[in-house]
């Protein structure tokens, strides 16, 4: 993974607030490290003599990102909110914004606590497909900790305040930050910090390069020219669609048993929100047979782990059809182009990952977990 940085380019930025938006836009520019909003970074600073840290705000992408998109808020609070037994999304939302300086800011990440756990002036979390990649498979515990000797290796939980209380536990008892080169959050991402901001980043880009050189070596994989068949997509009902017949689509497709293969889950958590757990798939011409199993699948997968959630959109956010490719459906032309990027990064990391044991996403229940997050619901709810 090549290193953007510039010394000449960093020079022109004069304050910490100013190169932390400097290396969050030189991360986002990398779709291997972070798509469409994903990842967050922070920087630790002072107002008015008060500790405070400015950490990404929620929904902002880090490609484009400006000092305005980095909310300030007071490292206390975060710090003793790290420390209580529990804490709802909803109290840990309101909680958050309680404690900023301005408070029409936009929201902090919901991984803010978090950032204000790790005792460094820079953090940087991003969802490098590499790393995921290789904690997505049945070897990935196993292979992460020979790649990562020096980091910290976190099981997968739920993001928000269950992972920074998770990390709490993990390091309030004699842990050597000193000693701790990262965090690697299994199926979900990777953090790396320092006092200086070009090291924090290029800590990432280190680190990343690694995940992607074991790749290379153990799971690379040839994408040639097949065979594929004509379909007429104007079947499908949607007005915005993404049609991607790539040879990565046409390989992906072309796949045996093509359901059950294709129907592993998200490539991380976050992910589930755009594109659902699992996509429609069409093997032969009878789509309203197919609609109609999907529909009935998700019906059954909501009301097995749901309580008192309202049930979302019972339809498919893509298809894949047998050896054609992937069509991805939108209510708008960015919302479908969107969810075809993801599905492309996801791909790909399914093919590398079954060269190394299997993909392995999530648990069926995870994903339910996050594609029906309180944060979420709440706004349905609130429609009523």
């Amino acid at each position: 993974m090549k290193n953007l940085w510039n010394d000449n380019d960093a020079k022109s930025y004069k304050s910490d607030l100013a190169l932390r938006v400097y290396t969050s836009n030189l991360l986002g520019q990398s779709d291997e490290l972070v798509l469409h909003g994903g990842g967050n970074t922070s920087v630790k600073s002072t107002i008015d003599g008060e500790d405070i840290l400015y950490v990404k705000g929620s929904g902002w992408d880090l490609v484009s990102i400006k000092e305005e998109g980095f909310p300030a808020v007071k490292l206390d609070t975060l710090l003793d909110m790290s420390q209580l037994e529990t804490l709802s999304d909803i109290d840990m939302v309101n909680g958050q914004k309680e404690a900023m300086i301005d408070k029409s800011s936009p929201n902090p990440s919901v991984e803010a606590i978090l950032h204000a756990l790790i005792p460094y002036k820079f953090v940087d979390h991003t969802h490098a497909d590499a790393v995921v990649t290789i904690s997505n498979s049945n070897s990935g515990i196993e292979n992460i900790s020979k790649i990562y000797p020096n980091f910290l290796i976190v099981p997968y939980v739920m993001p928000g305040f269950i992972l920074a209380q998770t990390i709490h536990n993990m390091t309030k008892d004699n842990f050597d930050w000193k000693k701790c080169e990262g965090i690697i959050l299994h199926n979900h991402g990777i953090f790396t910090f320092d006092n200086d901001s070009k090291n924090s980043y290029s800590k990432m880009i280190d680190a990343v390069s690694l995940a992607e050189n074991f790749l290379n070596t153990n799971a690379n994989i040839e994408i040639k020219n097949i065979n594929f068949r004509d379909f007429d997509t104007s079947v499908f009902t949607s007005e915005f669609m993404n049609i991607n017949n790539s040879k990565l689509a046409q390989l992906y497709s072309s796949q045996d048993n093509l359901k059950e293969f294709a129907s592993r889950g998200v490539l991380t958590p976050e992910h589930v929100i755009r594109t659902k757990r699992i996509p429609l798939i069409i093997e032969d011409e009878n789509i309203e047979t197919a609609l109609e199993e999907y529909k009935e699948e998700y019906i059954a997968y909501f009301n097995k782990f749901s309580n008192d959630e309202i049930c979302l959109n019972q339809y498919p956010k893509y298809a894949i059809i047998k050896n054609f490719g992937i069509v991805s459906f939108g209510k708008t032309q960015k919302e479908a182009d969107i969810i075809n990027d993801i599905i492309s990064h996801t791909m790909l990391a399914v093919l590398k990952a079954d060269k190394l044991g299997g993909y392995k996403s999530i648990s069926i229940k995870d994903t339910f977990n996050m594609e029906y997050w309180e944060l979420e619901q709440i706004k349905l709810k609130t429609k009523k």
